[in-house]
């Protein structure tokens, strides 16, 4: 049904604990996903080893040796079994109500993002334990901070969708927000699936990178990235979303929220129409005020 795939850090201290997590979570899917490592960061190797699952570890990358999201995509959409993807994060722990929110989907071409729930989590978990997805959704009803809109932690979508890719570094900012641009722009359906799927993020330092969160939020590979985007304007957060999935099903993003950021697409999507950006970020900063009024 979905070939999920990932691009781990290196599996050393707390960040193999918690990759280790993340991994472990999706073998517990059902069905089954068709699982696919990327790269040959340090530990990568066994644990695809150890959990029969498919490495890949030949991916291009920059002079900065960080991979790059196009050779990634393109090299998942190539060797997928199924034609359903999903991008994951490799520090993210999925629970039972993925697969069947992604199995509502009725459209042969989509998007499927959502937020994702903070907590910290020191230690490896047991999966063995019947309760464990009822203890970690204990936990991040008591501890949990729902993540801004403007990072995203797992994209489902369809092959093809994503085969013509500017080279994009991927941990660097923008990457995802550029995606749903991208699905906007091809005119397939953006799924917001927040309120039906927990997505549990589980909270780590920056100590991959040597100059730490500033290398990865305010390094030349991020200023980069926001060049390869074409404009700070493409990077869609989810409130460009198109349509909702809840518990109760699918709705249209017509909130006032929505209804603001579909009309903001419009001149971004549609160049000729870039005058009315201004219009529009002046109704913004209004708003912004009403709001904190």
């Amino acid at each position: 049904m979905l070939t999920l795939f990932a691009i781990p850090k290196p599996f050393r201290g707390h960040n193999g604990v918690i990759q280790t997590n993340a991994i472990r979570s999706w073998l517990c899917l059902r069905p089954p996903c068709e699982i696919m490592l990327f790269g040959n960061e340090e530990g990568t190797a066994e644990v695809a080893t150890k959990f029969g699952l498919r490495h890949v570890p030949d991916i291009a990358c920059n002079e900065y040796g960080t991979p790059l999201v196009s050779s990634l995509f393109s090299s998942a959409q190539q060797l997928a079994r199924h034609d359903i993807l999903g991008y994951v994060n490799a520090d993210i722990i999925l629970t039972s109500d993925f697969l069947p929110s992604i199995s509502l989907v009725p459209h042969k071409s989509f998007l499927l993002v959502g937020q994702r729930w903070d907590i910290d989590v020191k230690e490896s978990i047991d999966f063995n334990a019947p309760d464990w997805e009822a203890g970690l959704r204990a936990r991040v009803t008591r501890e949990g901070k729902l993540h801004p809109v403007t990072g995203i932690d797992y994209f489902v979508f369809s092959r093809g969708l994503y085969d013509d890719m500017p080279p994009l570094a991927i941990g660097r900012g923008g990457w995802d927000n550029w995606l749903v641009y991208r699905a906007r722009g091809l005119k397939v359906p953006v799924i917001d699936a927040t309120k039906a799927i927990t997505a549990i993020h589980q909270n780590h330092d920056y100590s991959h990178h040597p100059s730490g969160a500033d290398g990865v939020w305010k390094g030349p590979e991020m200023k980069r990235n926001t060049e390869l985007m074409g404009s700070i304007d493409h990077s869609f957060t989810l409130e460009y979303a198109t349509l909702l999935l809840t518990p109760q099903g699918f709705k249209s993003a017509i909130t006032p929220r929505h209804i603001y950021f579909r009309l903001r697409a419009i001149p971004v999507l549609h160049p000729r129409l870039h005058f009315l950006l201004t219009p529009l970020n002046v109704l913004q900063k209004l708003l912004r005020i009403v709001r904190r009024l």
